[in-house]
This record gives structure tokens, C-alpha cells and sequence, in this order.
């Protein structure tokens, strides 16, 4: 059974920079996949030679990203959440995504790794 996951993690950098690393085939291939090429809406993810294919399924600038994986179930997607608090000016970056519940773990694990890259990515 698959559920739905969330996690935060807080960035010290500008939205728009963030934004740019989440929203764009180039910014995303800076830390989250091997390459990634974009046509229109389809991104292609690239990881040890093997392609995945994702539909964007929304865009709202400086404020979210939403993705689906070709192989998705209907109600499955990926996104990134940008939240901005007020007071500090720190960017919470909020990612969903749907995991097999006995990779949990490892899914996390792997989040936190690939976040790790893009927070050097952008030295926030």
C-alpha cells in the first residue's frame, strides 16, 4: 500500500532562487536527478541511464510545483511547497510525495539526501 508523505525543510535563501531550482529542467538537474530535459509540460528524469517520465501537473511561481509520474495511480503525485514566514525570512520547503509504506524509510532518507545537495546547490 502506498501513502502519502510530507516533508519540511527550511532553506535561507531567496524564494525566487529556490524556485528556479524546483520549476526548471535546469535547476532541477543541479541536484535532483542525473539530467533532466523538459518538451512543454513533460519533464524526463534521468537517473544511471534509466528515464522517468513526469507530467507538471501545476505551476504557481515562487510558490509551488506539482509533478506526476506517468506510472502514477490517478491521485499520486509529487510537489514542492514554498512557505515564507514573515518574521524570519526563512523559506519552508514543503515536499509530498507518495511511497510504498515498507520504503518509507528509505524514501525519506533519500529526500534528505537529495535536499542536503540542494542546499549546497545554493549555498542556503
Amino acid at each position: 500500500m502506498r501513502r502519502k508523505v510530507e516533508l519540511e525543510y527550511i532553506f535561507s535563501s531567496s524564494v525566487s532562487v529556490l524556485f528556479s531550482r524546483l520549476s526548471t529542467a535546469m535547476g532541477l538537474a543541479e541536484w535532483f536527478a542525473d539530467d533532466v530535459r523538459q518538451s512543454g509540460d513533460v519533464f524526463i528524469f534521468v537517473w544511471n541511464k534509466m528515464k522517468y517520465r513526469a507530467r507538471l501537473l501545476e505551476l504557481r511561481r515562487n510558490a509551488l510545483v506539482r509533478f506526476k509520474w506517468d506510472d502514477a495511480d490517478d491521485d499520486e503525485y509529487f510537489e514542492f511547497l514554498l512557505q515564507v514566514d514573515t518574521l524570519t525570512s526563512e523559506v519552508a520547503l514543503i515536499i509530498t510525495d507518495f511511497v510504498d509504506e515498507e520504503d518509507e524509510e528509505d524514501a525519506i532518507e533519500l529526500w534528505d539526501k537529495q535536499i542536503e545537495m540542494l542546499h549546497r546547490t545554493i549555498g542556503a
